[in-house]
């Protein structure tokens, strides 16, 4: 039985060949026997019609024989550029498996290559060859209504460094989270690579390297840069919220405290990471049995991450009573350079909030002991820096030491989650940037916590997105902070976690996005009416992939 092929429909403008090539609509063998002859796609697929649940066991057994996690990067970023429904429901439903996959740590490694694995285009590229021709470049977005973009302009990746164009691959793996993590429709995402050049000089003699292989911007040429898109973007897309990510520490700072109060606009580097690692800790609270207020830092990196802690971290003892000046004597910094002290000459700005009055100290241990620290925070891109010396010292002074090893990917970890829990003699209150799998010591077994961004960031972009908010603030992420640390459970705890765990994401997404839109309707952030039921509103709101039928059955 044949049906309507005299109706020639279409689904957005296509049919077809077309249609099995927009990832956004084709659902491969999912499309129904109707589908087929009225979509004029009879015969251009298998004659069986298939289910989403067994596209996603043909997806799985696939991902499984995979030998490598790059080879199974590569093979879900093309079924992304191929059947986006599917896609996202493989990693919504094993987010825990999936996440190491396309984001840290393997998205480094991505991106390392990124030019010797490129498949298909995605997202923008905006490149200092093209000046003066931004906002003509984003009309070529063929989805109008962008509400969230994540740019980069690749000059610090993870703890990589500059990879320049290469470095794509973080804002799409950041924004294919959006859409896991907090339900935005990825239609509404937007990445893009501020192609400023590069004095990686690998990249530069790399014959496949993928942005234009000239030194790098500097100075005011970079800045005509980033203004022209930002002017373009508030233009072209007025209700996008603007991502900085993986920017060099002089630019990031800089870059925020210029945009922050004129455009909707945050720093995840800076921002996101001082969100998380205080939700992590506010978090280890209920394991060491204590405030805020009685403990004190020591970082191991004096960059964006660090620097972003700081901040969030004085935020909270300022929230609990503390003046300024004492909350900021509360975070010491040790940069490549040696404890960062008033006395130094060679200080960047960002830097100047924590310098204390102390002799110079140019060791890490050394400033272990001097410092007396109860939490030791690693945020340098320098591998195995906590020595067991350090953890062993640290695991002296306290009952119950914090050890949190921040650095990404997981080849740039201060320490491993086994030598943390070992060396403390199973005391450790620890995290990482990147997954470690569970340590059993002495017949008990840890589950380390893992300070991943994606806790964070989607839920705030959703809060951002729904209240539709005129910029993001720090209250924002210090309430998102709140919420997340409170979000652990008791069984959690018991197997050491602090921060729930990722099959939860959506869960937590939803109420740090609650938190952030309570935030916008309280400050008058926005010119939205605040929903009775903001959580029903939200939740209705979130994108599910799910196949729609194009063709109703009659």
């Amino acid at each position: 039985m044949t049906y309507g092929f005299h109706l020639h429909l279409h689904v957005n403008g296509k049919r077809g060949v077309d249609l099995l090539h927009d990832p956004h609509i084709n659902k491969g063998t999912a499309f129904t026997e109707r589908e087929r002859d009225v979509l004029g796609l009879r015969g251009l697929l298998p004659p069986r019609v298939s289910t989403l649940e067994q596209q996603v066991l043909r997806v799985l057994e696939n991902i499984h024989r995979k030998p490598s996690d790059i080879e199974k990067f590569i093979y879900l970023v093309s079924l992304q550029d191929r059947q986006e429904t599917l896609f996202y429901r493989v990693v919504m439903d094993n987010i825990e498996e999936m996440l190491p996959i396309i984001y840290t740590p393997t998205v480094g490694q991505g991106c390392m290559e990124f030019g010797h694995i490129f498949r298909r285009p995605r997202g923008l590229y905006l490149s200092f060859k093209n000046k003066g021709r931004f906002r003509e470049i984003l009309t070529n977005w063929p989805y109008h209504d962008v509400r969230i973009i994540v740019i980069t302009d690749g000059e610090r990746i993870l703890g990589l460094g500059d990879l320049g164009a290469n470095g794509m691959g973080i804002p799409v793996g950041k924004l294919s989270l959006y859409t896991a993590c907090a339900g935005i429709h990825p239609t509404q995402c937007l990445p893009v690579m501020l192609d400023c050049g590069t004095n990686n000089k690998a990249l530069l003699s790399d014959p496949l390297y993928i942005g234009h292989p000239s030194p790098r911007l500097q100075g005011e040429p970079y800045d005509e840069l980033v203004e022209e898109f930002f002017l373009a973007a508030r233009e072209i897309f007025p209700k996008a919220c603007i991502q900085l990510e993986d920017f060099g520490n002089a630019n990031a700072f800089r870059l925020l405290n210029k945009y922050k109060e004129r455009t909707c606009m945050f720093d995840d580097d800076i921002q996101g990471t001082g969100s998380v690692a205080l939700a992590g800790l506010y978090s280890a609270l209920r394991i060491t049995g204590n405030r805020l207020t009685d403990h004190k830092f020591l970082f191991l990196g004096a960059g964006e991450a660090g620097i972003g802690i700081g901040g969030q971290i004085v935020t909270g003892l300022m929230a609990e009573g503390m003046p300024e000046s004492e909350a900021k004597r509360r975070c010491w910094y040790v940069d490549i350079n040696g404890l960062i002290v008033k006395s130094r000459t060679d200080l960047a700005p960002h830097h100047l909030p924590f310098a204390h009055d102390h002799a110079f100290i140019g060791d890490f241990r050394q400033a272990v002991d001097a410092i007396a620290p109860t939490a030791i925070i690693g945020v340098s891109g320098a591998p195995k820096m906590f020595t067991r010396p350090i953890i062993e010292s640290m695991a002296r002074a306290n009952r119950r030491p914090i050890i949190f090893a921040l650095s990404n990917p997981t080849s740039k970890s201060e320490c491993t989650a086994e030598e943390a829990y070992t060396w403390s003699e199973g005391r450790a209150v620890f995290a990482s940037g990147s997954p470690f799998e569970p340590v059993t010591y002495k017949g008990k077994t840890f589950v380390p916590a893992q300070s991943n961004n994606s806790y964070i960031f989607p839920g705030v972009g959703l809060g951002v997105i729904i209240s539709e908010a005129a910029r993001v603030t720090d209250e924002m992420f210090f309430e998102a902070a709140k919420t997340l640390g409170g979000m652990v459970t008791e069984e959690e705890y018991a197997m050491g976690r602090i921060y729930p765990r990722l099959d939860r994401i959506r869960e937590v997404s939803v109420a740090i996005g609650v938190a952030v839109a309570e935030v916008a309707f309280r400050r008058g952030l926005t010119k939205l009416n605040r929903p009775d039921d903001l959580m029903g509103h939200m939740k209705a709101r979130l994108y599910d992939p799910t196949y729609t039928e194009y063709i109703p059955r009659s």
